[in-house]
Formats: structure tokens, C-alpha cells, sequence
């Protein structure tokens, strides 16, 4: 199949389906689940967080088919910022694309820093002496290293993700089978008093937290659709990306979960100062193989951190770009590197927000930064794109849809909850930390900057709302009018001409 230029935002089309799925299920499984097993643990109060896992893998999959259908349909660089604009443009102009690349510009890399802080939480477990100033020089210099691995052009990558997806799943496999080994179904499956009762409200303050720790570790199913103008035959192989790395790592995580339960007493798990509540992939190695093996696969959770970041910045950098190309962000952000055609400025920015995140994480806790990541990015990009699924198919019927929803608006609907759970319960999940307040302070702030870029880019509401349909001309070269210029003149339903984005 020919490499395709998209002609508008200057990617070639080169990322395949295993390619895609490979950097989906790095950036998924990554460091997550070898450092939050501990945490959900201790939001269920024992070993039936495995119920977290579960409720997070029904969450993903919901909303994975909300991304599935807007990345097969506008299968554009930036994801979301593509996906908002198209829906919400009639109604508020460029206000939903612009506040999207706002907040992703800080939970994005809110997101890898914690990948950076299970990093130095597991090298722990090789070099017990390290100092807090120690740690924090490391995942410094992780930070560095993983953005100059990403200064080269994207089908080098490409090529570097499938070999850390190997490294992520020899990790994982061993670990499973480590516990499986040595595994005890009365360990694993022996729950306290009290541990399902439904009508306790602790048991459900206990599952929010829980569900947003399973989200968590399932946020990654969406890094493909970033790079939509780098996906050929985006209209097949997104949706499957998607979804096949969403079914993969739920397979995963459910055996990685039930066997460490079955090595390791969960009331370990809730020491700080147990090698268990630090690095629990290793204490389940050593039980069962003995420390050299542990070792071993301790420096292979070390380069699946690795992975899993330098995915997720692939992916997250391309978002600010696309948007600033057509004039919904600061123009600067809108600059390839003219050799290796990657964004400079917004893989610099996102580098820099990471390490500030990262140094956050270690002086407060893990659990805060995942609060404060997942409140940002559900107030603005989860709610809004479960709402523009249901926006385009109305204001968008001619669009061409290479994949429909399944059982629409079912799965929206779902996701639509389990947002609003993640969201509503936050505070109280994070005592002290004020998530929903610290997130709507930060969307205010996005608010007064869009009004202020607006007055000086004379856009809506100091200006006409500018009308862009491209996705209805099958991916045409940049269209855009002025709302009283003729922007009504949209095709009729069955005129859109077939899509030439794919490959």
C-alpha cells in the first residue's frame, strides 16, 4: 500500500494496524498496573478490587466505542480537538476545540508523569538506598531521555513501540506466570466482612476510586486516534486498534490482578513500607523465582515505563498542532520539524509539564496526580465527545461513517456515567486536594485565554463563527467559510463523495 501525504497537516500515512494496536497496548499497560494494584487494594479495603479493574474495563470499552466511531469518521491529527470542533463549531465556534487542547496540555502530561514516577518507584527495588533528591534527579533525566528518543521521525518510532510492546508483554507474562506458579485461591478470593455491601456508602465511595484507578490504567486505548493523520486505512484500523487493545489488556490486567492477590496478603499491599505497596510485580517474583529473577524482571518493568510514556507523548504532542493549523490555538504550536516533521513545540511543552508533574507526584502521592488528570480531562474532553457523537450524526448525516456504534446510543449513555461518577466522587477521593475545584479553576483559565486569543484572531464571539466541513468532502484539502458567507451550503444526505483519507 503507497504512503499518503496528507496534504493538509503534512503527515504521512504509515502506521498500520499492528503498529497501532502495539502503540495503543504500550501506552495502555505500561507501568499502570504494576503500581496501582496497591491503590485499588486500598480503595476497596481488600482483595475484591479486582471489581475495579473490571468496572474500569466496561468503562473503556463504553467510551472506546464512542472514539471508535469519531476516529473512523474524522481521521484527523489531534483526536478530540478534531472531534469537538466538528460537532460544536455551529453552536459556540471554536470554544470546545480550544478549551479540549487547553486541558490537554496539562492532564496529557499529567498522565505520563506518573509512568515516570512507578519508573523510580521500581528502581527502588534494585538500588534500596536511594535518596528522594536521587529519585527525583532520575525521573528528571528519564524525562530527558524519552523526549530526545521522540526528536526523529514517527515511522522509527512506529518501529521502536513494537519492540517495547514485546518488552511490555514479556514483563507482564512473566509476572503472570510467576503468580499462577506459586498462586493461592484461598490468598486471592478470601474477602473481609462486609466487603459487598451494596447499600454501605463506603462501598461505593470505595468504587468510584476504584473506577477511576481502572480507567486509569485503561487510558491509552485512545493514543492512535491522535495520530489519525498518520494511520492508513484510518476507517478499519482505528476502530480495531482500539478495541482489540482494550480486550487485550482487560484479559491482562484481570490475570495480573487475580495472581498477585493470590501471592501476596493484600494487607501487605497497604504498608508503605512493605516492597509489596512500592513495587509489587517484583515482591511476586521474588516469592515465587527467587530475587535474581525478580531483578530480571524488574529492569523489564523499567523499560515498560519507558514505553508506555514515550507513546503517550507520540500521541498527546500531536494535539496542539492540527489545532493551531487551523487557527483554534496559539499559531506557534502549529511547527513541524523540518526534517523529522514531528511538533516541536508541543512535544516541548508536554516535557515540561511532565517533569513538573512528575516532581508533584513524588512530594504529594500517586493517588493525587491520577485525581487531578482524570477530573481535567472528564469535564472537558470525556462529556463533550459522548454528546458529539449523538451532535455530528445530526448535523452531519452525509458524513462517511466506515464504522457505526454498536447498539447506539447504548455505550455513550454507559460512558456518560461513569464519567459523571469519576467526577462527582473526586473530592471526596482525594481529601485535602480539591480535584473538581483545581479543574474548573483550570477551564476558567481556558475560558479567559480563548476570549483573549479570540479578540486578537477577531474570532467568534469578536468575529463570525468560520463553518469547516471538511470531513464531508472525504478528507478534502482545508475548507473553511465564514457562518454568513454560504457555510449552509453543506451536501446534501448520500453527496459526500467516498473518504480519501484512508490509505
Amino acid at each position: 500500500m503507497p504512503e499518503l501525504l496528507d496534504q493538509h497537516v503534512g503527515f504521512v500515512r504509515r502506521i498500520g494496524l499492528f503498529q497501532a494496536t502495539a502503540i495503543n497496548m504500550s501506552q495502555m499497560c505500561g507501568i499502570g498496573p504494576f503500581v496501582t494494584i496497591p491503590l485499588m487494594v486500598a480503595a476497596f479495603g481488600g482483595p475484591q478490587a479486582v471489581v475495579g479493574f473490571l468496572a474500569g474495563a466496561v468503562l473503556a470499552l463504553a467510551d472506546g466505542l464512542v472514539w471508535a466511531e469519531l476516529g473512523a469518521s474524522l481521521p484527523g491529527a489531534g483526536g478530540s480537538y478534531v472531534y469537538l470542533r466538528q460537532a460544536f463549531q455551529y453552536r459556540t465556534g471554536k470554544l470546545m476545540p480550544f478549551l479540549f487542547v487547553w486541558t490537554a496540555m496539562l492532564f496529557i502530561p499529567l498522565g505520563m508523569s506518573t509512568g515516570v514516577i512507578g519508573f523510580v518507584q521500581y528502581l527502588g527495588y534494585l538500588w534500596p538506598g536511594m535518596s528522594q533528591g536521587q529519585g527525583d534527579a532520575v525521573g528528571l533525566v528519564v524525562t530527558v531521555g524519552i523526549m530526545v528518543l521522540l526528536w526523529r521521525r514517527v515511522e522509527r518510532i512506529a518501529r521502536l513501540t513494537v519492540v517495547l510492546w514485546a518488552v511490555m508483554i514479556a514483563a507482564v507474562v512473566l509476572v503472570i506466570v510467576a503468580a499462577f506458579t506459586h498462586f493461592s485461591a484461598e490468598r486471592a478470593f478470601t474477602y473481609p466482612a462486609h466487603a459487598f455491601e451494596l447499600t454501605a456508602g463506603h462501598f461505593w465511595v470505595g468504587f468510584a476510586a476504584g473506577l477511576t484507578i481502572g480507567i486509569y490504567d485503561y487510558l491509552g486505548y485512545n493514543t492512535i486516534a491522535y495520530m489519525g493523520a498518520e494511520i492508513r486505512d484510518p476507517g478499519r484500523t482505528v476502530p480495531r486498534a482500539i478495541i482489540a487493545a482494550i480486550l487485550g489488556i482487560m484479559a491482562i490486567y484481570l490475570l495480573l490482578q487475580i495472581g498477585t492477590l493470590g501471592v501476596v496478603d493484600w494487607r501487605e499491599m497497604l504498608d508503605p513500607h512493605s516492597t509489596a505497596s512500592s513495587s509489587v510485580a517484583s515482591a511476586v517474583l521474588e516469592r515465587a523465582w527467587g530475587r535474581g529473577a525478580a531483578d530480571t524482571v524488574t529492569v523489564l518493568i523499567l523499560v515498560t515505563a519507558v514505553a508506555s510514556v514515550l507513546t503517550g507523548l507520540l500521541g498527546g504532542s500531536r494535539v496542539p498542532y492540527d489545532a493551531a493549523r487551523d487557527r483554534v490555538f496559539f499559531r506557534p504550536y502549529g511547527t513541524l520539524h523540518p526534517r523529522h516533521r514531528f511538533p516541536v513545540l508541543g512535544l516541548l511543552t508536554m516535557g515540561v509539564v511532565m517533569a513538573a508533574g512528575f516532581l508533584l507526584g513524588r512530594h504529594t502521592d500517586l493517588a493525587t496526580i491520577i485525581q487531578l488528570l482524570t477530573t481535567v480531562m472528564v469535564i472537558v474532553q470525556s462529556l463533550a465527545q459522548v454528546a458529539a457523537v449523538t451532535v455530528l450524526r445530526r448535523r452531519q448525516p452525509a458524513l462517511r461513517r466506515p464504522y457505526r456504534m454498536w447498539l447506539y446510543p447504548l455505550p455513550g449513555l454507559l460512558a456518560l456515567v461513569g464519567w459523571l461518577v469519576i467526577y462527582g466522587y473526586a473530592d471526596r477521593n482525594a481529601p485535602g486536594r480539591h480535584p473538581i475545584e483545581w479543574s474548573l479553576a483550570w477551564v476558567a483559565a481556558g475560558v479567559v485565554a480563548f476570549l483573549l486569543w479570540a479578540r486578537v484572531e477577531k474570532e467568534w464571539p469578536f468575529g463570525p463563527k468560520r463553518i469547516d466541513e471538511r470531513y464531508l468532502d472525504g478528507g478534502a484539502p482545508h475548507r473553511e467559510a465564514d457562518e454568513d458567507d454560504g457555510a449552509d451550503d453543506r451536501p446534501a444526505e448520500g453527496e459526500a463523495s467516498a473518504s480519501g483519507a484512508g490509505g
